[in-house]
């Protein structure tokens, strides 16, 4: 007990001699460009955007510079900035004796021969502030750490979204004139009037979906939603190995449902073509070896990452996310899928609020990050009470337990095989046996329409259909019409 209570008079004794050190600081520097301010008209222009009033430590030039940048944004358009208008205006808003009165201001203006180095001071100020903002943020962590009611997974995330913010709060983009954005906005046009197949995203393999899309776009929520059995998970699969197998661009899938063993059988059944019920029963044939070696040599080495993680909650997947892109710059997110996922260890009055909140966050991942994010959803059991072709046709009122997964949504894509339902003809008279459609519910920066894939459940894959397929039903179309 007493080893006990001596550690514990040490490690506050630690505590007490770390806070008491002064913060990182410059006030020296902070008067010096407080002066160069005040005796150089274009002096702010050079740091309007690396300082804010809370970059300097001591109160005066804090209160200071908040009238400067007051001059500045004036509504009545920009005021001289000098000793006068500097002095005046804190008198108006009665804080001049508290900076120390007129002869405090005079002082940051004589004290300066010129604005040469206000650059260079400001990022140093700037790094002080970084510094103490980063003091605190540790002092914040240790108290709640300390505080026994603290949810220590809720902390952790806490944190690493303040640290996120932080890093990106301190890289700043300067404004920039026309002409070398002009430039690199035809380069992107060129390149685009190059590309025949006018894709800009993140090509799925499928050309007609492709065609509708553009691709999976940076920044948008995708939403791949169905009922069980419709085949969500295999479809994002084959995208999955389009993307990172195929065209080797780092994507990330986590699976919530179906452990990583079990999706790399699929996955080497869909890149080998060998049966899944085979991989699964060990029923094999010296030639489906012979494939299977093939399909694991193609994908050995490629940039797949797979997480399976059960009862991810959003703030974990937040999280990875972030570090996925920062080492292996993946460029796509695949879940499977939004409804085994959680907000937190916080109870929600209602899943509803619950999923909106996940859904919520998805969006604004995707937006962080800048790249796409493609979640599998189910979808409610109306397709099911629902009579004939066009009343198994899912619609977004379908999308199970919230209507902000609509709303959030970038795309809304649904995966429905009228086979399924022992439907063989759409209205069209064209034979859906083996056939899958992708209705595009919901685009937001596009058209609606719906794609025809061909269904291999045998190797759970869909694929384009053949040439003369697509032919067929094409005349059927142009009969009708």
């Amino acid at each position: 007990m007493a080893n006990e209570m001596t550690n514990m008079k040490r490690a506050k004794s630690i505590n007490s001699n770390m806070y008491a050190r002064v913060q990182p600081q410059a006030v020296e520097m902070e008067q010096a460009v407080l002066g160069a301010l005040m005796i150089d008209v274009n002096a702010f222009d050079l740091i309007s955007n690396i300082l804010t009033p809370e970059s300097f430590y001591d109160p005066r030039n804090q209160q200071v510079f908040g009238v400067i940048l007051k001059l500045f944004n004036s509504k009545e358009g920009r005021k001289p900035i000098d000793v006068l208008t500097v002095t005046d205006q804190l008198a108006k808003q009665g804080k001049l004796e508290e900076v120390g009165g007129p002869g405090y201001v005079a002082e940051l203006s004589s004290g300066v021969a010129t604005s040469a180095n206000i650059e260079y001071h400001a990022r140093v100020l700037a790094q002080k502030a970084l510094a103490r903002k980063l003091i605190k943020f540790a002092n914040m962590v240790e108290n709640r750490a300390f505080d026994e009611t603290t949810d220590i997974d809720d902390l952790m995330q806490d944190a690493e979204e303040y640290l996120f913010r932080l890093s990106k709060e301190n890289i700043k983009n300067d404004y920039k004139q026309i002409d070398p954005i002009l430039k690199d906005a035809i380069h992107e046009v060129s390149a685009a009037a190059g590309n025949s197949d006018g894709i800009t995203g993140i090509a799925t393999g499928y050309e007609e979906l492709d065609r509708l899309t553009s691709g999976w776009q940076n920044s948008d929520l995708i939403i791949i939603a169905g009922r069980p059995a419709m085949g969500k998970t295999a479809l994002a699969l084959c995208i999955s190995r389009y993307i990172a197998i195929d065209q080797e661009i780092p994507l990330a899938f986590f699976s919530l449902e179906m452990s990583s063993t079990q999706l790399v059988k699929r996955i080497v059944s869909n890149v080998s073509e060998v049966e899944a019920a085979k991989l699964r029963n060990g029923q094999l044939a010296p030639y489906d070896w012979e494939r299977i070696d093939n399909g694991i040599s193609r994908i050995l080495g490629k940039p797949f990452y797979l997480d399976d993680t059960p009862g991810l909650s959003i703030y974990d997947l937040r999280s990875k996310a972030r570090r996925l892109v920062k080492d292996h710059h993946v460029k796509a997110i695949i879940i499977d899928y939004l409804q085994l996922m959680s907000a937190s260890t916080t109870r929600y009055s209602t899943r509803q609020d619950e999923v909106a909140l996940v859904s919520r966050s998805l969006k604004g991942l995707a937006k962080e990050l800048n790249i796409p994010v493609i979640v599998l959803s189910q979808l409610n059991r109306g397709v099911e009470n629902r009579e004939g072709l066009e009343g198994k046709r899912p619609q977004l009122s379908d999308l199970r337990e919230s209507g902000a997964i609509e709303q959030d949504a970038d795309m809304v894509m649904f995966v429905h095989r009228p086979e399924y339902y022992h439907i063989y003809q759409d209205d069209k008279g064209r034979d859906l046996h083996g056939m899958a459609q992708l209705i595009i519910a919901k685009q937001r920066n596009g058209a609606t329409g719906d794609v025809l894939l061909e269904f291999r459940a045998e190797l759970t894959r869909f694929s384009s259909p053949d040439r003369e397929r697509l032919i067929g039903m094409k005349q059927i179309e142009e009969l009708e019409y």
